[in-house]
Protein backbone atom coordinates (compact mmCIF):
# COMPACT_ATOMS: atom_id res chain seq x y z
CA UNK A 1 0.00 0.00 0.00
CA UNK A 2 0.83 3.23 -0.69
CA UNK A 3 -0.29 7.06 0.79
CA UNK A 4 0.44 9.67 -1.90
CA UNK A 5 0.14 13.39 -0.85
CA UNK A 6 0.33 15.88 -3.40
CA UNK A 7 0.70 19.25 -2.70
CA UNK A 8 -1.41 21.61 -5.38
CA UNK A 9 -2.39 24.47 -6.79
CA UNK A 10 -6.53 25.65 -4.96
CA UNK A 11 -7.47 25.83 -8.20
CA UNK A 12 -6.65 22.65 -9.83
CA UNK A 13 -8.77 20.87 -6.89
CA UNK A 14 -11.70 20.89 -8.13
CA UNK A 15 -11.06 18.73 -11.36
CA UNK A 16 -8.66 16.58 -9.58
CA UNK A 17 -11.43 15.91 -7.52
CA UNK A 18 -13.57 14.86 -9.86
CA UNK A 19 -11.18 12.99 -11.67
CA UNK A 20 -10.12 10.69 -8.28
CA UNK A 21 -13.76 9.75 -8.09
CA UNK A 22 -14.12 8.85 -11.83
CA UNK A 23 -10.92 6.48 -10.98
CA UNK A 24 -12.50 4.57 -7.92
CA UNK A 25 -10.64 6.53 -5.55
CA UNK A 26 -12.78 6.08 -2.48
CA UNK A 27 -11.89 8.15 -0.05
CA UNK A 28 -9.40 10.66 0.25
CA UNK A 29 -8.54 13.58 3.03
CA UNK A 30 -7.99 17.53 2.03
CA UNK A 31 -6.46 20.10 3.75
CA UNK A 32 -5.90 23.52 3.52
CA UNK A 33 -2.40 24.50 3.39
CA UNK A 34 0.20 27.33 3.37
CA UNK A 35 4.25 27.05 1.91
CA UNK A 36 6.28 28.27 -0.55
CA UNK A 37 9.19 25.99 -2.65
CA UNK A 38 10.86 28.03 -5.88
CA UNK A 39 8.11 30.57 -5.90
CA UNK A 40 9.83 32.34 -2.70
CA UNK A 41 6.02 34.00 -2.11
CA UNK A 42 4.82 37.17 -4.17
CA UNK A 43 4.02 40.72 -3.91
CA UNK A 44 0.90 42.42 -3.55
CA UNK A 45 -0.88 45.77 -3.14
CA UNK A 46 -3.74 46.44 -0.51
CA UNK A 47 -5.16 49.99 -0.40
CA UNK A 48 -1.72 51.47 -2.16
CA UNK A 49 0.71 49.73 0.25
CA UNK A 50 3.24 46.96 -0.76
CA UNK A 51 3.55 44.14 1.37
CA UNK A 52 5.32 40.66 1.02
CA UNK A 53 3.55 37.17 1.48
CA UNK A 54 6.15 34.84 1.78
CA UNK A 55 3.50 31.68 2.17
CA UNK A 56 1.05 30.98 -0.60
CA UNK A 57 -2.13 28.95 0.17
CA UNK A 58 -2.04 25.23 -1.53
CA UNK A 59 -4.47 22.43 -0.80
CA UNK A 60 -2.74 19.02 0.44
CA UNK A 61 -4.33 15.86 -0.89
CA UNK A 62 -3.98 12.80 0.88
CA UNK A 63 -5.08 9.17 -0.22
CA UNK A 64 -3.93 5.99 0.43
CA UNK A 65 -4.13 3.06 -2.36
CA UNK A 66 -3.29 -0.12 -3.38
CA UNK A 67 0.56 -0.78 -4.55
CA UNK A 68 -0.77 -1.93 -8.44
CA UNK A 69 -2.64 1.87 -8.79
CA UNK A 70 -0.72 4.37 -6.73
CA UNK A 71 1.53 4.91 -10.72
CA UNK A 72 -1.97 5.59 -12.48
CA UNK A 73 -2.58 8.03 -9.36
CA UNK A 74 0.48 10.34 -9.68
CA UNK A 75 -0.15 9.97 -13.67
CA UNK A 76 -3.41 11.21 -13.12
CA UNK A 77 -2.18 13.91 -10.33
CA UNK A 78 0.22 15.10 -12.79
CA UNK A 79 -1.89 15.27 -15.62
CA UNK A 80 -4.76 17.36 -14.06
CA UNK A 81 -2.39 19.37 -11.76
CA UNK A 82 0.07 20.52 -14.01
CA UNK A 83 0.21 24.09 -15.35
CA UNK A 84 3.93 24.26 -16.51
CA UNK A 85 4.18 27.18 -14.16
CA UNK A 86 6.46 27.53 -10.87
CA UNK A 87 4.60 26.41 -8.25
CA UNK A 88 2.46 23.32 -9.38
CA UNK A 89 3.22 21.34 -5.99
CA UNK A 90 4.90 18.15 -5.42
CA UNK A 91 3.81 15.03 -5.02
CA UNK A 92 4.74 13.03 -2.21
CA UNK A 93 4.73 8.75 -1.53
CA UNK A 94 5.38 6.63 1.17
CA UNK A 95 5.39 3.20 1.64
CA UNK A 96 2.62 1.88 4.53
CA UNK A 97 2.88 -1.30 6.41
CA UNK A 98 -0.85 -1.87 7.71
CA UNK A 99 -4.08 0.37 7.55
CA UNK A 100 -6.70 -0.45 10.35
CA UNK A 101 -10.20 0.54 9.71
CA UNK A 102 -11.06 1.56 13.29
CA UNK A 103 -15.07 0.35 12.91
CA UNK A 104 -14.70 -2.85 12.04
CA UNK A 105 -10.74 -3.95 12.75
CA UNK A 106 -10.34 -4.46 9.15
CA UNK A 107 -6.56 -4.40 7.67
CA UNK A 108 -4.33 -4.33 4.56
CA UNK A 109 -5.73 -3.44 1.37
CA UNK A 110 -9.44 -4.34 2.90
CA UNK A 111 -9.61 -1.51 5.45
CA UNK A 112 -8.75 1.18 2.37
Amino acid sequence: MKKIEAIIRPEQFPELHKELHAAGIKGLTVSEVAGYGLQKGKTGVYRGNFYDVSLLPKIKVELVVGNDTYEDIVKLIQKNCSTGKVGDGKIFIYSLDNVVRIRTGDEGETAI
